[in-house]
């Protein structure tokens, strides 16, 4: 990681990355359905890059999961 985020955030990037395999989806698949190239995803799964809360309402939905999973 090459910034060093609050232990909140590098929770957030973790539920990201698990929300992702358990939809069983790949970095490639979800970009792909997020309209974003793979390194989109690597990075924000790395905490190289933020998320924005539009950003993360688009990962709630292609999840499957509700908003408040990723802010709890």
């Amino acid at each position: 990681m090459s910034k060093k985020y609050l232990p909140k955030y590098q929770k957030l990037t973790a539920k990201l990355l698990s929300a992702r395999l358990e939809a069983g989806l790949t970095q490639v698949e979800a970009g792909k359905k997020l309209r974003k190239p793979q390194a989109y995803l690597s990075k924000i799964e790395r905490g190289e890059r933020g998320v924005d809360a539009v950003e993360l309402a688009e990962f709630a939905k292609l999840y499957g999961k509700p908003l408040d999973y990723f802010l709890n």
